[in-house]
C-alpha cells in the first residue's frame, strides 16, 4: 500500500501535521493551503499558477522565458513539465522529485534564482503561488489544453499551440 505524506512548510516528510481536523476545516479556502499530499510510489503532479506582482504584464518575453526555464532546470526538487507564461501570470505542471522540499520551499528557491538571473527590480512575482494537485480522475492532457487556451481566450493568438512563451523543462509523463 502506498504511504501518504503531507508536506508542510519547513517540515520533513516524517514531521507530524501541526493542525488537527477541526483547525483544518476552519481554514476553508480563503487562502491557499500550504503543502501537497504526496503518495510515495507514484508521481504527484501539481498545476501551479503564479502571478506577477500587481499583475504587471512583464512576464511574456524571450528573456523572462529563457531565465525561468534555466531556473526551473536548476531547481530539481520539483520538476517542471509543461508550462505556459502569460503577460501577468504563469501556469506550470510540476512533479515532486525530492520529498525533503515542500512545494512552497521550492517556489521560493526558483523565484530567488530567477530574480538573481534577471537583476530587474520591476520583475517580481506575488507570493504565494496557487497549486492544485491533480487527482487520479483528472486528466493532465485536458488541463494542459485548458492552460494552452489562455492566450486564445485573451486574443493574443488566433489558434491553439502558437503562443511562443510555453514549453517543457522535464518529461515526467
Amino acid at each position: 500500500m502506498n504511504e501518504i505524506i503531507q508536506q508542510r512548510w519547513g517540515e520533513t516528510p516524517s514531521s507530524p501535521n501541526p493542525m488537527n481536523a477541526s483547525q483544518q476545516s476552519e481554514i476553508g479556502r480563503k487562502n491557499q493551503a500550504t503543502g501537497i499530499q504526496v503518495q510515495t510510489g507514484r508521481k504527484t503532479v501539481v498545476l501551479l499558477t503564479v502571478t506577477t506582482e500587481g499583475r504587471s504584464p512583464w512576464l511574456a518575453n524571450e528573456k523572462a522565458h529563457r531565465l525561468l526555464h534555466e531556473s526551473w532546470g536548476a531547481a530539481t526538487a520539483w520538476l517542471v513539465g509543461d508550462y505556459l507564461m502569460m503577460p501577468d501570470h504563469l501556469h506550470a505542471f510540476c512533479a515532486s522529485h525530492d520529498l525533503l522540499f515542500t512545494i512552497e520551499r521550492w517556489i521560493t528557491f526558483w523565484k530567488r534564482d530567477f530574480r538573481r538571473r534577471h537583476g530587474r527590480e520591476d520583475w517580481r512575482f506575488q507570493s504565494p503561488g496557487w497549486h492544485h494537485r491533480l487527482r487520479n480522475d483528472e486528466n493532465y492532457q485536458t488541463k494542459w489544453i485548458y492552460v494552452q487556451e489562455n492566450p486564445l481566450r485573451k486574443g493574443l493568438v488566433n489558434r491553439l499551440g502558437v503562443w511562443p512563451h510555453q514549453g517543457r523543462v522535464h518529461h515526467f509523463g
